[in-house]
């Protein structure tokens, strides 16, 4: 495995662990279809958030937020709809994206952004 997907997997396992610190419940981690991978789906309340972990050693290319383009949203948005059609349970549920942006630098930080996009 490269350095690339341990970086990864560190970010999902802390992001996971401070979302359910804040009374997040997980539904799935690491769900892939043909559409998307979507990091976590969880439960904030009766709300099912789709969780999408970013991490960057520094940001010469930009921060961890900034890489989700058009591009990268319009998957998650698509992932999150083929999630919901496999999992009928949901559907009656509000939905919301959260970005959970996490910089490895010098100086380690955390950010969640909830509700980081509209679909």
């Amino acid at each position: 495995m490269s350095a690339h997907n341990d970086l990864g997997r560190a970010a999902e396992q802390a992001a996971r662990q401070h979302l359910e610190r804040n009374g997040l419940r997980l539904i799935q981690q690491n769900w892939s279809c043909r559409r998307g991978e979507l990091d976590l789906v969880m439960l904030d309340g009766d709300t099912v958030v789709f969780i999408e972990v970013r991490a960057r050693r520094h940001s010469a290319w930009g921060g961890a937020l900034e890489s989700i383009d058009a591009r990268k949203r319009s998957k998650l948005i698509n992932a999150a709809q083929m999630f919901l059609q496999q999992h009928p349970n949901w559907t009656r549920h509000p939905c919301r994206f959260d970005v959970v942006a996490i910089s490895t630098g010098n100086s380690a930080q955390l950010d969640w952004i909830k509700n980081a996009f509209d679909t």
